[in-house]
């Protein structure tokens, strides 16, 4: 689906990353961590053409990203930003209705079937009361929700979603777990920034370790997350957990 070949990502005088070379194939979702600062939000924006690398290609199914135009990329590719602005009044259903945008012409308004797969994904992510609200009305974790189900209205096949469980309460960063499980399952690739590599667990089939300084680690979760790689990470101490339900990460008290 997407392949990146020697990127190299440089903002003002920080090299982010070096040489990233990554397949990322169909039914893949991989777990993107790293300290602030280190680069996540600016790959997702590089992979989404928004901004350009220093170095490096990016294909998507086998043609240059820069080759595409943009409404086919927008059909192909569906990128979560990192904030979530609401710059004119619309509701809750509006905005995820929004997400029909890439794959409908000029004139063309959304159908009974869009009202049915938005009004699913209301359900799933727990906003179904929340459909005729006013998003300036809504909390920061409810405004994340509907900005998540509106990405995953696009129907894209690549996923870039920058911390789509930010501001989001345990309760609810389990349902939107599941449908990115559910997304995956599918066939989707997605690419998800986090900073808590216990999330892998539950959706995840690989991880990218951004060390900020030019430095990267990919592989699958079993490979890469590891109490050692995520210490030297994270500049602190981790320690990993096992019990029967499978490994957990903390942090260590010094």
């Amino acid at each position: 689906m997407l392949s990146i070949q020697q990127l190299t990502l440089i903002k003002g005088q920080r090299l982010l990353c070096q040489h990233l070379n990554l397949n990322i194939l169909a039914g893949e979702a991989w777990l993107i961590l790293g300290m602030n600062g280190s680069g996540k939000s600016t790959l997702l924006s590089t992979l989404a053409a928004w901004q350009t690398a220093h170095h490096g290609k990016i294909l998507l199914q086998g043609q240059s990203l820069a080759d595409w135009p943009a409404r086919q990329r927008a059909q192909q590719i569906a990128w979560l930003h990192q904030h979530d602005n609401v710059h004119f009044p619309m509701s809750v259903m509006a905005k995820v209705l929004s997400g029909c945008q890439t794959r409908l012409s000029a004139w063309q308004w959304e159908n009974d079937h869009d009202f049915a797969q938005a009004t699913t994904l209301l359900k799933e992510l727990d906003l179904a009361h929340l459909a005729d609200h006013d998003l300036a009305t809504l909390s920061g974790g409810e405004c994340r929700r509907a900005s998540l189900a509106a990405i995953l209205m696009q129907q894209a096949d690549v996923l870039l979603l920058d911390e789509p469980l930010s501001q989001l309460d345990i309760h609810h960063q389990q349902y939107a777990l599941k449908r990115l499980k559910q997304e995956r399952e599918q066939g989707k690739s997605l690419l998800v920034v986090s900073h808590d590599p216990n999330h892998a667990r539950l959706f995840a089939t690989h991880a990218l370790l951004l060390f900020g300084d030019g430095r990267w680690l990919a592989g699958t979760t079993a490979e890469v997350l590891t109490a050692e790689h995520l210490t030297e990470l994270y500049q602190y101490p981790v320690r990993a957990l096992t019990e029967a339900s499978g490994t957990w990460f903390v942090a260590d008290s010094e």
